[in-house]
């Protein structure tokens, strides 16, 4: 046993390295740490704000949903307008005709008075002073005919009068029932615009210069040229839904007042103005015809040639000449 070499004890024991060796292995897994975290920075999606242009167009296709409303409103409007003309017109049909109605009323009861208070007047007792009884019989019936014939007159009158008071009932009812619509729509009016001023706001603050219209040319009537000039002397005024001038506007009020200023009358409603005028196709379009947009035809503007108008575009944009192949064109109307 004394003559075996000694025994070694490894058990337990770590091998031995190079001291340097463990300070390059932490490096090592540091540099793999940063580079992991820098490619998790680079494959998060950057969320850059949106520019401008992607904020118009935004504005752009909200509009088109917005825009229907606001003419349905104006269309209301104008048929509110009319509504309560006529039904004036009606009551003043109806005053005299209450008047002469009453009269012949008047004069049956007075006639049916005299009879039951005091007997046949002198100038009715005139008719019963023959005793034969056959004159008598005839003088009776003409006074039963003198009586039927206030009757007819008092039918008469009633009758027209109950025609036209059947129609006012009909016309305030349809009256009632629009100014119930004008209100909803007044509300829904509220709404479009906070939803036009959110949208707004998110959109950078730029300063646009505004130019004038471009030269016209070609066959121009004198009151097509009128109301170019005029629409054209808008161009940098703002829009304004319901407005019909002259600091301001929206689609068909612009188009009303350049054409009122040339003494042609239009309705302040797009649906109106497509029938206020006369179809002409698009290559026979001259500069003042009227174009409009869309299949429900909510949007309008007047027409300077050259695939060119003058149009108020919609809140938040002002007045100004512009294509009209940025809208699907659904035909072009000329007022006389």
């Amino acid at each position: 046993m004394a003559n075996m070499p000694p025994h070694r004890h490894t058990q337990g024991r770590r091998p031995t390295r190079p001291a340097g060796l463990g300070r390059v292995v932490h490096r090592l897994l540091t540099l793999v740490a940063a580079v992991a975290v820098g490619a998790g920075m680079l494959a998060a999606p950057a969320h850059a704000a949106p520019g401008v242009d992607e904020i118009e167009a935004a504005i752009d296709k909200q509009w088109e949903q917005l825009e229907p409303t606001i003419e349905n409103y104006n269309k209301v409007r104008a048929q509110l307008k009319v509504n309560r003309q006529k039904s004036a017109e009606l009551a003043k049909k109806i005053q005299p005709l209450a008047l002469q109605s009453e009269l012949a009323m008047n004069r049956v009861g007075d006639l049916a008075s005299r009879y039951y208070m005091e007997g046949p007047s002198r100038d009715i007792g005139a008719l019963l002073v023959s005793t034969t009884p056959g004159t008598l019989a005839e003088q009776l019936t003409i006074l039963d005919r003198l009586a039927a014939q206030e009757h007819r007159q008092v039918e008469g009158v009633l009758a027209v009068r109950a025609k036209y008071d059947g129609q006012k009932q009909k016309l305030d009812a349809l009256i009632a029932s629009q100014a119930k619509q004008e209100k909803e729509l007044a509300a829904k009016k509220t709404q479009i615009n906070a939803e036009i001023k959110r949208l707004q706001a998110s959109m950078p603050k730029t300063v646009v210069k505004v130019d004038g219209c471009p030269t016209v040319t070609g066959v121009v009537g004198e009151a097509a040229r009128i109301a170019i000039r005029t629409a054209c002397a808008q161009v940098g005024d703002p829009y304004v839904w319901g407005a019909t001038g002259p600091n301001s506007f929206d689609c068909s009020g612009l188009t009303q007042y350049a054409y009122k200023a040339a003494g042609i009358s239009l309705t302040h409603f797009t649906g109106a103005q497509w029938n206020e005028g006369r179809s002409v196709s698009r290559s026979e379009a001259r500069p003042g015809d009227l174009v409009f947009f869309f299949s429900d035809l909510h949007h309008v503007g007047l027409y300077l040639g050259n695939g060119k108008m003058v149009h108020a575009p919609r809140a938040g944009k002002p007045v100004q000449v512009t294509s009209i192949d940025y809208m699907p064109v659904a035909g072009f109307r000329r007022p006389s």
